[in-house]
């Protein structure tokens, strides 16, 4: 009975070691489709998230500044800088659809929030897909790993 347990319980850690090292995948610095601006995504606790670590033009050319989220609803956050922005965050991997689910990525271009998802489509490509209410009204941006 004892070789029964310690084997159930070597099982269950392989397993979650596997599931663990599975959605570590998508950790890493990501070029955005556009190419203007380079993501982190890290872990954050249980879920994933991702800041902007990297842009093309982070000095706004009329201000001689770096560029801040001026687009935003709230006027209070305009100030806050662009670079370092977390603009993704809540994401958890779905082991069975194998694929990270229950984010949102915020665009600073628009000032608009969205419901987002992304898949790995190889380990150097994810898709990222941005929604409004279901996943069928949306766009998916293709981000290549920086190496």
């Amino acid at each position: 009975m004892k070789k029964i347990i310690i084997a159930f319980l070597a099982l269950i850690s392989v397993h979650v070691a596997k599931s663990q090292k599975a959605s570590d995948q998508i950790m890493g610095i990501w070029k955005t489709g556009t190419g203007n601006a380079h993501v982190e995504i890290y872990k954050n606790g249980n879920t994933f998230q991702g800041k902007i670590v990297w842009m093309s033009e982070p000095i706004d050319p009329q201000t001689k500044k770096p560029k801040t989220d001026t687009k935003h609803p709230d006027q209070n956050l305009h100030s806050r800088p662009l670079l370092g922005l977390v603009n993704l965050w809540g994401f958890k991997y779905d082991e069975e659809n194998d694929h990270w689910q229950d984010g949102h990525i915020y665009d600073p271009k628009n000032g608009k929030e969205y419901k987002c998802t992304i898949s790995l489509k190889d380990k150097n490509t994810i898709n990222v897909r941005g929604f409004i209410g279901i996943s069928l009204i949306g766009r998916t941006d293709v981000w290549t790993r920086v190496k």
